[in-house]
């Protein structure tokens, strides 16, 4: 019974093989009853749950070694259970193992966990069943994600210096505008003394800060718009607009293009190799992209394809054309015509993941000193408006 509604929950292979465009992930995109459906109402948590990057790799690495060695698929997802820990992951890999026993394949068993497993992995593992090369997919998507991961971890240790100095000036803004300035206020009131100009605008700042029913007034107005920003984000236009600022944005767009470039040809390059059609492969790039108008330049590849034109060409007359510069399509277009498209593809994707490295660094190049020099003025603001009257002191307490 239960093997039958699990069966049941998934649309029929036959549909899939017949849908042109969206044949790998259409079972990326199940809906709330098929997850019911899959998994009972008492294990509908397990497809909310969230992994991490590395754990996935892990897992990645572990069934691509076990399938390679000749495990079969559903002893492998047994075995790299036992291994785990008791939690959410290993209840997810136990259950994924009971549905590959009756008789359903990896990527739709993966499509059941969308929060777990993305759509670009599911429809990666959907084209290496399709192809019978598994084990070299596997190989390429672990490879990949320990990239993103690697990747990260720069971006963040780039950032670490940056926020650590941004943080001890606060604190050091904070004891300056609240404990010493306030002290010299009184001096000089008791004086009958004026201070100066700069001492009383950032005294002024300071009052503000401290004035609790304003600072309650602006917080709840800047959450209100941060609502609004944010619900603004998840519409059509919205996103439309968020997604042109990530490409159009100086040194950060052409991070962001080099890394959605390199991923992209990393997925050709691998798919193609591995037997997988092309216009599979330009639905898997498509759904792996989560800008907009990298997702449109690819529908629009997709359509020029099946009206005929070479992948090169496709490009070249898209829409959003511009993103792919005209270097990538000149040696995706020699690819096409030596039949080494997939050989091509993998050297764009090293360049470019190369090229990211150089963007990750220089934008890192670019923020430290900018901190340090917006960190220095207003620190150094704060030290003048402080000095001035300790320089005046003497003769106001003489008066």
């Amino acid at each position: 019974m239960a093997q039958a509604t699990l069966k049941n929950s998934y649309a029929d292979p036959a549909a899939d093989a017949n849908d042109g465009r969206n044949g790998l992930d259409k079972n990326a995109q199940m809906n709330s009853a098929d997850f019911r459906g899959v998994l009972g109402t008492d294990m509908k948590w397990l497809r909310n749950i969230k992994i991490k990057q590395t754990d996935l790799i892990m897992f990645t690495t572990q069934l691509a070694v076990m399938l390679d060695s000749g495990v079969v698929l559903s002893d492998a997802l047994d075995a790299i259970s036992t291994q785990q820990e008791n939690g959410p992951f290993k209840t997810l890999l136990e259950t994924a193992s009971e549905m590959v026993k009756s008789g359903e394949p990896l990527s739709k068993v993966l499509a059941v966990f969308p929060r777990t497993f993305d759509p670009m992995f599911i429809s990666m593992v959907k084209a290496s069943e399709a192809s019978g090369r598994m084990v070299d997919m596997l190989r390429v998507l672990s490879s990949y994600l320990e990239f993103e991961v690697e990747t990260k971890k720069q971006i963040k240790g780039a950032l670490t210096y940056p926020i650590i100095m941004a943080l001890m000036a606060v604190a050091a803004t904070g004891t300056l505008m609240f404990f010493v300035l306030p002290r010299f206020m009184k001096i000089y009131q008791s004086r009958g003394a004026a201070l100066p100009k700069i001492t009383q605008v950032v005294l002024g700042f300071s009052n503000l800060l401290g004035n609790a029913k304003l600072m309650a007034l602006l917080l709840t107005g800047i959450c209100t718009v941060g609502m609004g920003l944010w619900y603004l984000a998840r519409t059509d236009a919205g996103r439309r607009f968020i997604d042109s600022v990530k490409i159009k944005t100086p040194l950060i767009g052409t991070m962001f293009i080099d890394a959605v470039v390199a991923r992209s040809m990393r997925i050709m390059s691998t798919m193609v190799n591995t037997g997988v059609s092309l216009l599979d492969t330009i639905g898997v790039i498509e759904g792996s992209c989560d800008n907009y108008y990298f997702k449109r330049l690819w529908n629009n590849v997709d359509d020029k394809i099946r009206d005929g034109y070479q992948l090169s060409e496709a490009i070249q007359i898209s829409q959003d054309g511009s993103l792919i510069t005209s270097d990538i399509i000149q040696m995706l277009k020699a690819g096409e015509k030596s039949g080494k498209l997939g050989e091509v593809s993998d050297k764009v994707s090293i360049f470019y993941e190369k090229k990211l490295k150089a963007s990750i660094k220089a934008v890192m190049v670019m923020i430290e000193p900018l901190m340090i020099t917006i960190l220095g003025a207003v620190i150094g603001t704060i030290a003048i408006a402080l000095l001035l009257p300790v320089f005046r002191i003497s003769t106001v307490i003489s008066q």
